[in-house]
This record gives C-alpha cells, sequence and structure tokens, in this order.
C-alpha cells in the first residue's frame, strides 16, 4: 500500500473516531440533561365536565434514579417547569428507581421523594402508578422483589402522592366527575385494566394511565378515549429523519410504538387513544440521541377523539414541534 494512501486511511479512521466519541459525549453529557422538551399536547375527552375544559395536566414518566450517569438534572427541570406551569393535576408514569433491590431501595427512594416533593408542596394533586423497575425487574425473566414495590409505593404516599393500582379516583368534587384510572405494572402480571374501571360509571369521562404501553391492548373499546404511557424512552437512540428507527425497535420483539399518539389502528380497542411519553431517564446504557427527554402538557377539551387528528399530531410530535430549553 502506498504511503499516501495509508495516511489518507489513517485520515479517515481518525475523523470517524473522533466523530463517534463526539456524538457518544453528547449523547451521555448533553441532550439528556440540557435538552429537555416540553410537549404541548391537546386531548380530547367525552362528555369533560365543564370545569375541566382547557384545563392541562401534566405527565411525567420514567425517573430510574440510581442509575449510574443517570439524569437528575432533567427531573429536577422538569419538576420545577411543572410547578411553574401549575397544571390542574400532575401524572407519574412509573419506573421511579433503577436496579433497585430490598435492601438499598430506600436510599434510591428518599432521592426521589427529595426531587418530587416540589410538586406536593406546591399543592398541585398527584397520582402515580407503578412501573417494572418499582418492581425490582430490569428485565422480565427477574424476580419481583416485594420490597422495592412497597418501598416505592410507602415513598410516594409520604409525600402526598396517590398511588394507583388498579383503581380509580375522582379528580375534583361535581357531577359528572372526571376520573383518574391507574393500572399496575404489566410485566409484573399485575395490570388489570377491568378491575381499575370498576369504580368508573359506564360512559364516566375519564383519563387513563398506566405505565407500559401494551396494558394498554386490554382496555375494552371506548374505554380508554384518552390514555398515557411511558416505558419506552422514546427508543433513546434515534436516526435524524427516520422517527420510526431507533435502538428499541431493534432491541425489542414485533412491533415498536415509542412516542407520541399511537395512530396504529391495531394497537388497542377501537375508542381507545393512546400517547407515550418518552420520559426523563435512560435504560441499559445512559444515552439519549436524538430523543430528548420530555415533559408533556395536555390541555383537555371536550369531545370525541379523532382518529385522523391524533394522527396528525403523532406527526407533528415526530417532527419535533415542542419548546426545548
Amino acid at each position: 500500500m502506498k504511503q499516501g494512501t495509508k495516511r489518507k486511511l489513517v485520515r479517515i479512521g481518525g475523523t470517524v473516531l473522533a466523530v463517534f466519541v463526539a456524538l457518544a459525549l453528547y449523547g451521555v453529557f448533553i441532550e439528556p440533561r440540557y435538552l429537555l422538551e416540553v410537549e404541548h399536547q391537546e386531548a380530547r375527552v367525552p362528555g369533560l365536565p365543564a370545569a375541566w375544559e382547557g384545563r392541562q395536566v401534566a405527565v411525567l414518566a420514567d425517573f430510574q434514579i440510581g442509575m449510574n450517569l443517570g439524569n437528575e438534572r432533567a427531573m429536577r427541570e422538569a419538576v420545577a417547569d411543572t410547578v411553574r406551569l401549575r397544571p390542574a393535576a400532575v401524572l407519574l408514569l412509573g419506573d421511579f428507581v433503577f436496579d433497585a433491590e430490598a435492601d438499598e431501595v430506600a436510599g434510591k427512594m428518599g432521592r426521589v421523594e427529595e426531587l418530587l416533593r416540589p410538586l406536593t408542596q406546591a399543592g398541585l394533586p398527584t397520582f402515580a402508578v407503578l412501573g417494572n423497575h418499582d418492581y425490582g425487574l430490569n428485565t422480565k425473566e427477574d424476580n419481583i422483589e416485594l420490597g422495592v414495590m412497597e418501598a416505592a409505593v410507602a415513598g410516594l404516599r409520604s409525600i402526598g402522592v396517590t398511588v394507583l393500582r388498579n383503581e380509580a379516583v375522582r379528580l375534583g368534587p361535581g357531577e359528572p366527575a372526571l376520573h383518574l384510572v391507574g393500572v399496575d405494572s404489566h410485566w409484573a402480571l399485575r395490570d388489570e385494566p377491568l378491575e381499575a374501571l370498576e369504580d368508573v360509571p359506564p360512559g364516566a369521562p375519564r383519563l387513563v394511565l398506566m405505565h407500559n404501553p401494551d396494558s394498554f391492548r386490554e382496555f375494552p373499546p371506548g374505554t380508554a378515549p384518552f390514555a398515557v404511557a411511558g416505558h419506552t424512552h422514546g427508543g433513546q437512540v434515534r436516526i435524524p429523519f427516520l422517527p420510526h428507527w431507533s435502538w428499541r425497535s431493534l432491541a425489542v420483539e414485533g412491533e415498536s410504538h415509542t412516542d407520541g399518539w399511537i395512530s396504529d389502528p391495531g394497537f388497542g380497542a377501537p375508542g381507545n387513544h393512546l400517547y407515550v411519553n418518552r420520559g426523563l431517564g435512560m435504560s441499559t446504557i445512559p444515552v439519549r440521541i436524538n430523543c430528548p427527554p420530555e415533559l408533556t402538557v395536555f390541555t383537555l377539551r371536550r369531545g370525541e377523539p379523532d382518529a385522523l387528528a391524533s394522527s396528525e399530531r403523532s406527526r407533528a410530535a415526530r417532527r419535533g414541534q415542542g419548546s426545548r430549553r
């Protein structure tokens, strides 16, 4: 090989390595921590009480406290933004801790309590469901850690967060009442949508929250007209201009619905509509590239959800139409 060719190959290799290192540093230290995206969305709720028309609900998910090179900075910023916005309710979608065992979860939950306490101190009604990590499940094959779950529930309740485990509560007085329905962890095999719906009168307006989007499949037609989930982290690593390709889409079997409004009519029963939040933390590897952490703020409107409108909102979300701080 000629000397000039060798030097050229060395320069190309050096450039590729430099780009890779720069991208890795960006994905670990910049995007997850400094590019929180506040997504403003409109959600239509059939029969929404007049008192709730135009009011806002904030959604945060996937905190993963305890992960090496975790993302507490984005969590603090998202909580501060939520307090500033003063929504009518705050919904927390689980995975509060990461890689926790019963004998160490207290310390991690203490940090969670410290980070979330400003929400309830500000008087914001705050509700939560549990994720797989809140049962000590890093994978589906892990053993359930009931001690982790009990510590997570106790810690959240200690700061005034209402934990919903296959149950529903009324949001505010008046008739018709708006109900909030929360289901337990899918990976822990504790999600029971039918049980969660028992206290909701047929046809009553409701918001539905869950950790794993797969729980959405179990809701009967028309029982979850507006639902939110987390768990996917948006895929964490996505190629620009190819929103359907992500690290998650390669890592999981079958079709992966990673973020935004899910417009696939085959995912969930007719009359049900799901929004998937990208979350704040990370899992497996502490990196986000082209997939910034998300705080979602929904403005509630009375009316029937429209599949075409949901699809348009999904495309808008994928184009990155949100406010990035």
